[in-house]
């Protein structure tokens, strides 16, 4: 297993890391998985074998339930580990249950650490913009609770670039503590996290962890051109995250993942992981999988290297259109572009 530093920090986390959504099933989750305290132990024993560190989670998860199956399936192992959470989705029915306030950040960090049994929490994050609160206030919260040692690091996520960069300026402006990350959505289905936050991550030294890598399964190979979708899955009509807006563009990003995962004797979603994985802005690609077998075939993406022919392949058929201003600045000023420009621009010069 690789560790990677995340950021601007000296904290090291595992290139892959296990997501627990699946943790709970309780109401809308009970789509995502069911994974009681028994499972969870066993495939928390998986990954630690296979050396991840890093295991996420987040308050809403299953109403807390998440939180307290990854906490009781540690166990003694916590100190061991590095545990994610998140808060600023609703918790309760009140007007202030939710939002990223001093008064909501402050309740539901406590709530987290009292559900996973623990006295800190090694990367607390935003979980999606708030516009309500100033962001003066978030941070402040979230500066005192690293103060006061509830917290080891801060990050956000579903953020768009300019919320990142007003961010980082208010924390700098007020000396409050810094996100060191960033948690997107980002696969070979939906490359949008190209545009802005891949550069803005490698521009001001962000770490950048990204969930359902497989799109929510859309990835893994079970869902194929002109084949009827395996039986208790969801049909693509139904798919709201991430929505398909072109179907016939999925299908052929899979028939190329599944050409090269026959080529290599392994899986479609090990492939797409691997393409992740080398992706240079990634820190962390975070896995969840509803049963042991699919964790298991996740885990040994890890040691999977794709070739410059296979990861080509796989640009190039996923690849997205140049919008304004890039398409303006690659024809105008490409002898002026930064590397992170470039992280975007540089497959579209003109050799």
């Amino acid at each position: 297993m690789e560790y990677r530093l995340l950021g601007h920090s000296g904290l090291k986390v595992s290139v892959l890391s296990l997501g627990t959504m699946t943790f709970g099933g309780q109401g809308k989750f009970a789509k995502t998985g069911q994974t009681d305290v028994g499972a969870a132990r066993r495939q928390i024993g998986l990954c630690l074998d296979a050396g991840i560190n890093l295991f996420d989670t987040a308050d809403v998860y299953s109403g807390g339930e998440s939180e307290v199956i990854l906490g009781k399936a540690l166990g003694s192992k916590r100190h061991d580990v590095l545990v994610a959470s998140k808060a600023r989705f609703p918790m309760g029915e009140g007007p202030n249950d939710r939002g990223s306030s001093r008064h909501h950040i402050l309740r539901a960090c406590e709530a987290s650490l009292k559900r996973l049994n623990t006295d800190y929490l090694d990367l607390y994050q935003l979980h999606e913009w708030d516009g309500l609160t100033p962001l003066e206030e978030t941070l402040r919260a979230l500066d005192d609770l690293v103060s006061s040692g509830k917290v080891r690091y801060v990050g956000v996520s579903n953020f768009s670039a300019w919320h990142i960069m007003k961010t980082l300026g208010v924390a700098q402006t007020n000396h409050y503590i810094r996100p060191v990350s960033q948690q997107i959505h980002y696969t070979l289905q939906a490359r949008e996290a190209e545009y802005e936050l891949l550069p803005v991550a490698q521009d001001q030294g962000l770490g950048v962890l990204v969930w359902s890598p497989l799109a929510g399964g859309l990835l893994s190979g079970k869902y194929r051109r002109n084949q009827a979708a395996p039986e208790g899955t969801r049909h693509l009509a139904d798919w709201g995250e991430p929505p398909v807006r072109d179907e016939s563009a999925l299908y052929d990003v899979v028939d190329v993942l599944v050409d090269i995962a026959e080529a290599r004797g392994v899986s479609a979603a090990q492939i797409a992981l691997a393409w992740l994985i080398a992706r240079p802005q990634v820190t962390s690609v975070i896995v969840g999988a509803r049963n042991d077998a699919q964790l298991q075939d996740n885990l040994l993406a890890a040691n999977l290297t794709l070739n410059n022919e296979e990861i080509e392949r796989l640009n190039k058929v996923s690849q997205l259109p140049l919008l304004y201003p890039y398409w303006h600045q690659a024809q105008t000023a490409p002898d002026r572009l930064s590397s992170a420009d470039l992280s975007l621009i540089a497959p579209y010069l003109k050799k």
